[in-house]
């Protein structure tokens, strides 16, 4: 059908929102708070739609972290949605594909679903924003597919010159997976040269957390997720703002996430390094929504190991969280007799110290046990606990 010509069109494209996620390793306050970040998100998607003055969004797939999510994650995100004054297109993904128990047909998201909220669920027939404006999606229809979605889409559609279609699709590109045995793999090189036949004029993709631009063209992009989920991610807590014609196409990242997973390695030798943790951890903003990961290498004494234990819990309480990675071994305690010099124990105590220190000194899982121990004891000595 012959389209009226566009003038640029401007959009949001997201991604990877995973409403109903949790992080185990949080804490049941900072889970709670990381959880309504996410739905925080989407408000301030819708922000940025209104001031950016954009005509739609899009959600690049995995938009639910199940189809199995309860139904107050589902009506939190219809509320959530209700905060976008644009038409939204919603992508099924792999995390919420449009199988037999998809929660996209559920009697709680039909019931409460913004009449401006659109699922991209046929991947043949494309979607009117305005006349010349197209989205079609290349939906999942089982969390394993058997070809390349995007290819699949591609060929049912017919050159649109005048126009500006854009396709949502979700999944890995044969350009970064490391999986070569993935039939559902997206071919870089065929989708660009669907592109440039004018089949399509921007490939909105989600599936990988981090912003990236794929291939050669400047019109196929990972949005990544609008706030960070794990640890590995490079580049998440941004929206893709998106300006197309049918020649050029502009893409800007703009910042939505307020949460940061972050990570801090130090080889501990003495106090000077101690200190350098401390700082670290003081010169982090916005603690409440920031986890740290600690590497922490090296060898301590007793006591400077009582005074890292110190802070890291003092921190704890401020941060999400503060944890340490890596094993046991990373961070060896090694008493020194200074540890002991000023103790002021006897007795029955000065008895149990020496037979620990004894143990320690043997090595292997007790002597890690005792070391153990003794490092609670001097902490607790010297706190006058």
């Amino acid at each position: 059908m012959q389209q009226d010509s566009p003038e640029s069109v401007r959009f949001i494209h997201t991604a990877d929102w995973q409403l109903g996620a949790t992080r185990w390793f949080l804490d049941d306050d900072a889970r709670a708070r990381w959880t309504a970040s996410r739905f925080d998100a989407i408000r301030r998607i819708g922000q940025l739609a209104g001031e950016e003055n954009c005509e739609f969004v899009v959600v690049a797939g995995d938009v639910f972290e199940s189809n199995q999510v309860d139904r107050r994650t589902v009506l939190r995100a219809c509320e959530a949605l209700e905060a976008i004054h644009v038409p939204v297109f919603l992508l099924p993904g792999n995390h919420d594909p449009l199988d037999a128990g998809t929660v996209f047909e559920s009697g709680t998201w039909l019931s409460n679903k913004p009449e401006h909220v659109h699922v991209l669920s046929d991947p043949n027939t494309p979607h009117e924003v305005r006349p010349g404006v197209e989205v079609i999606g290349a939906p999942w229809f089982s969390k394993r597919p058997l070809g390349d979605l995007v290819a699949d889409g591609f060929s049912s559609l017919t050159p649109q010159p005048d126009g500006v279609r854009v396709m949502v699709a979700h999944g890995a590109t044969d350009e970064l997976s490391p999986d070569r045995d993935n039939p559902a793999l997206i071919i870089v090189k065929q989708a660009e040269a669907a592109l440039a036949s004018g089949r399509a004029h921007y490939l909105a993709l989600g599936d990988r957390h981090s912003v990236t631009d794929i291939g050669s063209s400047g019109r196929i992009w990972y949005s990544g997720t609008p706030e960070v989920y794990a640890f590995a991610e490079v580049d998440p807590g941004h929206a893709l703002l998106v300006n197309i014609d049918p020649i050029d196409c502009d893409v800007k990242p703009l910042d939505v996430g307020s949460w940061n997973f972050t990570r801090g390695e130090f080889d501990i030798q003495g106090e000077a390094d101690i200190n350098a943790v401390e700082e670290f951890l003081q010169a982090v903003e916005n603690k409440e929504q920031t986890v740290v990961r600690l590497a922490l290498v090296g060898t301590v004494s007793l006591r400077d190991h009582a005074r890292l234990v110190e802070i890291v819990e003092r921190f704890d309480d401020l941060f999400a969280g503060v944890h340490e990675s890596g094993s046991r071994s990373d961070l060896v305690v090694v008493p020194k007799e200074e540890d002991f010099s000023d103790l002021s124990v006897s007795g029955f105590a000065a008895a149990a110290v020496e037979k620990l220190r004894a143990a320690a000194d043997s090595g292997g899982p007790d002597g890690d046990k005792a070391r153990d121990a003794l490092a609670l004891f001097v902490r607790l000595a010297g706190t006058g606990q």
